[in-house]
C-alpha cells in the first residue's frame, strides 16, 4: 500500500511504526481494513439478517428489491433486532468481566486465591452495607464472603430492581420505573434479549429498543459497577499516580513485558512477579538492567490508574508495539484482542500467552490463570520472559515517552475538591466550568487514530468544559499531553483558574472502559447535590472513535441514564428511519437524552457546547451563545 500513514494516525509514534511494519512486511489492522472495501452497505445499515437460517436475508434500502425477509420482518424489525443483539453482546461482556472479579472475592474470602487480597477494606465495608449486609465485629474476609453471594444473587436472582440503580437520582428512578426498563437481573436481560430477538418472538421494534435500554442498564448500573467497585476492593482504590504513555515506555535495556485485555485478575499478579527480587536478579543475569512493565488498552489502563504502570499505547497501537522488537511476551487476558497479534509476534521473538479460560488466540501459548493458582502461573510466565531476553533482535524504539497523571476515581476527585463536590458545583454555577463531558471508547480504522478524541477534548478544555476519560480515549490523551498539570494551559481561562488552584489536569482519567460507571456515579452524586436530575446537569458523552459491542451497551446507558451522548461512527441503524428517529430525536421524551452522530470532532464539539449552554440556561445559570 502507499498511502501515506498520516492518513491512519495523528501519534507520532504509530505512524513511525506503522512505517516499519509495511518495511518488515508486517500486516496490519489497517491494511486488513482497506482490504474489505468497499464494505456491505447493507450491514452498514443494519440491514442483513443471519438470525435464522432461512436466510440470510437482506432488505433494499431504495425499495426495488425484498422489502421483507423470508419470516416477513421488515426493515424496523431487522435494525432493532440485529442492534438489540449487539447490546445484549456488549452488556454481557463487561458484566461477565464484573463476574470474574466477584468470584475472585468469593475465593480470597475463603483463603484460596494466594497473592490476592482487601486492599481497600473501607470500600468493601461501604459496597457491602449498600446490600444491607451488618459489618459490625466482621474481620474483613467474612464481610467480603457475604458480600461476593449478595453481588452474585444480582446476576442470577430476579429482583424488582438491581440493588445499585439505589445510586441513582430518584427522579431517573421514577422514569426507568414508568418506562418500565429498571433492571431486575444482570444476566436476565441479556439472556432475554436473546429470546426476544429470536424469530417469531418480539417483533415490535419499540419494544425491543425498550428492552435494549433496560439491558444496557443491566450492564451500567449493575455488571459494570461491580465490576469497578470489587477491581477497586481487590487492587486499591485510584488516586493520582504520575505515570508515562507511548511506544517510549519501552526499554531497550530490559526485559519488556506487556499485559492486554481488561481484567486485573491477570494483570496484578504479572506485577508482583516482576516486582520479585529473584526475577530482577535473574534479568540482571542475562545481561537486562531490569523488568520493564508496560500495558495497552485497558488491562493497561487498570495498572496504570493503580500501580503508575506505563501505557504503551492503545487498540489500533497492539499490533504496531510488538514491531518495536523490544516486547519479550504480551500477556492477553479477554476483550479487544485482535487474533492477529499471534502472527506478528511471529515476525520477531515475541512470546504470546493466553490466560482466559473464555479467550484463546490463534498463535499464543494458553497457560490458564485462575485465582487459586495465578501467583504460580505469573512467576513462570515473567521467568520465560527474563530468559526470552537473549533471543531478542534489533529494537526500535522512535520516541520519547509523554508524562500524565492518572487515577482519578470518584473519591480522588472528591479528595481532590477538598472532599466534598461543592468546590466543582460552585465553579460550574459561577461558570468558571461551563460543564462537563465523559469522552470515552475505542479507536476504529474507519477514523484516524487518536484524531477524534485528541481533537474533541482539546476544543472542549479550550471551551473551559471540564473533560474526563477512561479506556483508549485516555491513552490517547495521555500521549497528547493533557494529562499534567501543566495542560491548564491549554484551557480556557475559566478552566485554567479552577485546575490551577486544584493541581489537577484538564482532563481526568477516571479508568478502563468498564469504568465508564465513574462518570455516572459522579454525576449521580453531582444531581443529587442539586435536588435534580441526570439529564437536567451542564453534561454531556461522547465516544468518537468507538467500534465494539461494549460501547453501545456504554452508549445506551449513558442515554438511558439521562446523558446526551455524541457518537463518531455510525451504529448500523440507518437502515430503519423509525429506529434512527427514535434514538436521535424520540428518546428525549422517554428518558430527557438522545445520541446525535457526529464523525467531524469539530462539530461534535459544538453539539455538545451547545447542549451544555442549552443545560445551564435551563437551571437559570448564565448561558452564552455559541
Amino acid at each position: 500500500m502507499k498511502d501515506s500513514v498520516k492518513e491512519k494516525s495523528i501519534a507520532q509514534d504509530s505512524r513511525l511504526l506503522l512505517e516499519k511494519a509495511r518495511a518488515d512486511g508486517v500486516e496490519t489492522v489497517w491494511d486488513r481494513f482497506a482490504a474489505q472495501l468497499p464494505n456491505c452497505g447493507y450491514c452498514e445499515m443494519g440491514l442483513s439478517c443471519r438470525i435464522c437460517v432461512m436466510g440470510p436475508c437482506r432488505i433494499d434500502p431504495f425499495g426495488e428489491g425484498p422489502q421483507r425477509g423470508v419470516c416477513g420482518a421488515d426493515a424496523d424489525i431487522i435494525v432493532a433486532r440485529n442492534l438489540g443483539r449487539m447490546i445484549a453482546a456488549g452488556a454481557a461482556s463487561h458484566s461477565d468481566h464484573g463476574r470474574d472479579l466477584v468470584e475472585t472475592l468469593a475465593e480470597v474470602a475463603e483463603g484460596r486465591a494466594e497473592g490476592y487480597g482487601i486492599a481497600d477494606e473501607a470500600k468493601l465495608r461501604s459496597f457491602a452495607g449498600e446490600y444491607g449486609i451488618d459489618t459490625n465485629d466482621k474481620d474483613a474476609l467474612a464481610v467480603a464472603a457475604e458480600l461476593a453471594e449478595a453481588l452474585q444473587e444480582d446476576y442470577g436472582t430476579r429482583k424488582k430492581a438491581l440493588t445499585l440503580l439505589a445510586r441513582a437520582p430518584e427522579k431517573r428512578r421514577e422514569i426507568w420505573k414508568k418506562l418500565g426498563i429498571a433492571p431486575r437481573g444482570i444476566d436476565r436481560e441479556t439472556s432475554e434479549m436473546m429470546h426476544r430477538t429470536h424469530m417469531g418472538v418480539d417483533n415490535d421494534w419499540q419494544s425491543i429498543l425498550l428492552h435494549a435500554m433496560r439491558n444496557a442498564l443491566s450492564d451500567g448500573w449493575g455488571g459494570s459497577l461491580i465490576a469497578s467497585e470489587v477491581s477497586d476492593i481487590l487492587c486499591g482504590t485510584p488516586t493520582p499516580t504520575p505515570t508515562t504513555a507511548n511506544a517510549g515506555v519501552l526499554k531497550k535495556d530490559q526485559v519488556n513485558i506487556v499485559v492486554h485485555g481488561h481484567n486485573p485478575v491477570v494483570s496484578e499478579m504479572i506485577l508482583l512477579a516482576c516486582q520479585s527480587p529473584e526475577m530482577i536478579a535473574l534479568a540482571r543475569e542475562k545481561g537486562a538492567d531490569g523488568i520493564n512493565l508496560a500495558g495497552v488498552c485497558c488491562t493497561g489502563n487498570e495498572l496504570q490508574m493503580r500501580h503508575g504502570i506505563p501505557m504503551a499505547g492503545n487498540h489500533l497501537s497492539t499490533e504496531l508495539v510488538l514491531t518495536t522488537g523490544a516486547v519479550e511476551m504480551m500477556i492477553v487476558d479477554y476483550q479487544c484482542i485482535m487474533p492477529s497479534l499471534g502472527q506478528v509476534a511471529a515476525c520477531y521473538h515475541t512470546k504470546m500467552i493466553s490466560t482466559s479460560d473464555k479467550a484463546r488466540f490463534p498463535g499464543m501459548e494458553h497457560r490458564e490463570f485462575h485465582p487459586d493458582n495465578a501467583r504460580k502461573i505469573a512467576g513462570e510466565l515473567v521467568r520465560e520472559a527474563v530468559e526470552n531476553f537473549s533471543r531478542r533482535g534489533e529494537v526500535y524504539l522512535p520516541v520519547a515517552p509523554v508524562t500524565a497523571t492518572t487515577g482519578f476515581s470518584v473519591e480522588a476527585v472528591v479528595q481532590a475538591l477538598g472532599g466534598t463536590p461543592e468546590p466543582l458545583l460552585d465553579a460550574i454555577k459561577k461558570g468558571a466550568i461551563r460543564g462537563a463531558a465523559g469522552v470515552v471508547g475505542c479507536n476504529n480504522p474507519r477514523i484516524k487514530q487518536d484524531h477524534g478524541h485528541v481533537t474533541l477534548m482539546r476544543r472542549l478544555i479550550e471551551n473551559d468544559i471540564l473533560v474526563v476519560d477512561t479506556g483508549c480515549a485516555a491513552v490517547a490523551s495521555a500521549k497528547a499531553g493533557f494529562k499534567t498539570a501543566e495542560a491548564a494551559a491549554m484551557a480556557g481561562d475559566g478552566l485554567k483558574a479552577v485546575c490551577q488552584a486544584l493541581k489537577i489536569p484538564p482532563v481526568l482519567h477516571m479508568g478502563s472502559c468498564v469504568d465508564n460507571v465513574r462518570i455516572l456515579t459522579l454525576a449521580s452524586a453531582l444531581a443529587n447535590a442539586l435536588g435534580t436530575d441526570i439529564s437536567d446537569l451542564p453534561i454531556a458523552g461522547a465516544a468518537p472513535e468507538w467500534y465494539s459491542e461494549k460501547a453501545a451497551a456504554i452508549g445506551l446507558y449513558f442515554v438511558a441514564s439521562g446523558v446526551y451522548t455524541v457518537l463518531g461512527p455510525m451504529p448500523p441503524i440507518t437502515g430503519s428511519a423509525n429506529v434512527a428517529r427514535l434514538l436521535t430525536q424520540g428518546l428525549n421524551d422517554a428518558v430527557g437524552a438522545t445520541f446525535a452522530v457526529e464523525p467531524d470532532p469539530e462539530k461534535a464539539a459544538l453539539l455538545i457546547r451547545r447542549h451544555i449552554e442549552d443545560k445551564r440556561r435551563n437551571l437559570g445559570l448564565d448561558a452564552k451563545a455559541v
